[in-house]
Order: structure tokens, then C-alpha cells, then sequence
């Protein structure tokens, strides 16, 4: 599951390459919200999939949908939209595993505001801080040919940085707040309920868009890979991981999606790999095994 998760969500930055020219970020995002809505309840009506017990939950999944997708996809559109290259984005984004690892490294254990079951232990290993340091600097190796290359796509505003780091805090604090308040319960019904708060914040925004959406054939192949692979695969595995591990190891998956994404970029587009972009993988993926790894007791 890990794997083919990290393949799907590599494939964001390839949607907005195709996508991002034909139509501006709230817009797509609210039209991929609606579509995904329309999908997830078609499949919960013929598969009679129960929807979260109690308001309480509803209301956790749909901070949650607000949080990891309105906020943390819309961030990142819209630093790209503003000027921000794929490799800047990346990096900004990619703290998040260092960031999920130093709120969860100060929460007391066993305090009620932790995000691990009350009374577990969800302290960070020295292996793993050494992991996620090692992941983040295979990450700076993997964009660093983004940089140096000198496109005007990788420079840093005052605006898309703050979008970046909206982004980030984002993803975050949604990963955090999924892993402490959200109870389990089938991903299709939970994943409709957060696409549907998200929808709520996203479609305003689109609303005031000057730009309009251009379709074509290159928008529509976008547009249907975000909603069925990116939403209805990507987010759903996500939904499980969350669910089924520890915060800091589901983190540091986000790791592999540069790595991922530039040799998806050179199958598709025949952008080159250079040894730096090896390398980087390479500590990447050493980083991410030290992070994941069971801790022995």
C-alpha cells in the first residue's frame, strides 16, 4: 500500500504541468472536488456503505477535508500558479515529515492533546530523527537541479512562499488531526465528507477566479486521472495509512514523491536524471527505511 501510494501521488505535479496552463487552481480543484463527490456516492450506494456514526465525527472529517484538501492542495496550486516551480514546492512541502516529528517529539506522552492513543508512546527514535534528516537531505539533492537549472519558475515571492507554507502547516496539522480525533471507518464515506467540506471552502474562492477554465484535451485527461487515480486512489490510500501507522512514519513517505515524480517526469517528458538526482534517491529511500523500520523494544 505504501508503494502504490507514493506512485499515485507522484503524479500531482505531472496533473498541474498539464492542467495548470488551461485553467486557474481553485477552479480545477473545485470541479475535481464535485466530480470525485459525484463518484464517491455513486460507489457508496451500490456498495451500501455506512457513513460516519455521529456528529462528532462528521464534523473531525470534515477539519480534516478542509485541512488536506482545500488548504494543502489549493496551497500548493496556488503557489505554482503564482510562480513557483515544481522543485521549490517540493522542498517547502517536503518538511513536513521533520515538522509531524518535532510536534509529536514535544507532546508529552500520554497527555490528552497527543495525537498517538492516549497513554502510548510516540516519542521519535534517534534512528528515526537520523532518518528524517537523511530523507530531507536526499530531498535538496533530488530538486537541486530545478535550482541550478535557472528557470524563473523556482524563484521564491513573498506571495507563493506563503501559499507553499500554507501548504505545509496544512498537511500537517491534517495528518495530525486525522491520526488523533478521526475513529476508523470506511474510507469511501469518510472520504466523500471531507471532499464536501472541502468543496465548501474551495468553490468561493473559484467563484472570484478572473481566469475561467479553458477545456481541452489536455485539461480533461488532467482532470480525470486527479479525480479518479489522484482523489479516489491517492486520498483514499492516505485516508489508510493515517490510520494504520504512526504519523511520523506515514510523514516520511512524502519523502519518495520527488525521487518518483522526476522519473515519472523522464518516462513521460524526457527530462534528464542527472547522478546528483541518484543520489538523492538513493539517501532518500535509506532515510525513509530508518523512519518506517518497527522501533525494537
Amino acid at each position: 500500500m505504501p508503494w502504490v501510494f507514493v506512485l499515485i501521488w507522484s503524479t500531482g505535479f505531472i496533473v498541474a504541468r498539464y492542467g495548470m496552463p488551461h485553467a486557474p487552481p481553485m477552479s480545477f480543484l473545485a470541479v475535481r472536488y464535485a466530480l470525485s463527490i459525484t463518484c464517491f456516492l455513486v460507489w457508496i450506494a451500490l456498495a451500501r456503505v455506512a457513513w460516519p456514526a455521529g456528529r462528532s465525527q462528521w464534523l473531525h472529517l470534515a477539519v480534516t477535508g478542509v485541512l488536506m484538501h482545500a488548504f494543502y492542495l489549493g496551497g500548493v496550486w496556488a503557489a505554482v500558479k503564482a510562480g513557483m516551480g515544481s522543485g521549490l514546492s517540493s522542498l517547502v512541502v517536503g518538511l513536513q515529515p521533520v515538522l509531524t516529528a518535532v510536534w509529536l517529539t514535544a507532546m508529552p506522552a500520554g497527555s490528552g492533546s497527543s495525537v498517538e492513543p492516549v497513554g502510548t508512546s510516540h516519542r521519535i527514535s534517534r534512528r528515526q530523527w537520523a532518518g528524517l534528516l537523511l530523507g530531507l537531505a536526499g530531498l535538496v539533492l533530488v530538486v537541486s537541479r530545478k535550482f541550478t537549472a535557472g528557470g524563473p519558475g523556482d524563484t521564491a515571492t513573498a506571495l507563493n512562499l506563503s501559499f507553499a507554507v500554507l501548504a505545509l502547516l496544512a498537511i500537517t496539522a491534517g495528518t495530525l488531526y486525522q491520526k488523533r480525533y478521526v475513529r476508523p471507518c470506511d474510507v469511501r464515506s469518510a472520504n466523500a465528507v471531507q471532499l464536501m467540506a472541502a468543496l465548501l471552502v474551495t468553490a468561493p474562492l473559484a467563484w472570484l477566479e478572473p481566469e475561467s477554465m479553458r477545456w481541452n484535451a489536455e485539461l480533461a485527461g488532467a482532470m480525470a486521472w486527479s479525480v479518479l487515480g489522484l482523489t479516489l486512489g491517492g486520498s483514499s490510500l492516505l485516508y489508510m495509512l493515517i490510520q494504520r501507522g504512526a504519523a511520523a512514519s506515514v510523514s516520511s513517505l512524502m519523502y519518495l514523491v520527488p525521487p518518483c515524480t522526476a522519473l515519472i517526469a523522464w518516462v513521460l517528458f524526457g527530462e534528464p536524471i542527472t547522478a546528483t538526482t541518484l543520489v538523492g534517491t538513493a539517501l532518500t529511500a535509506v532515510g525513509v527505511s530508518l523512519v518506517v523500520r518497527p522501533v525494537r523494544r
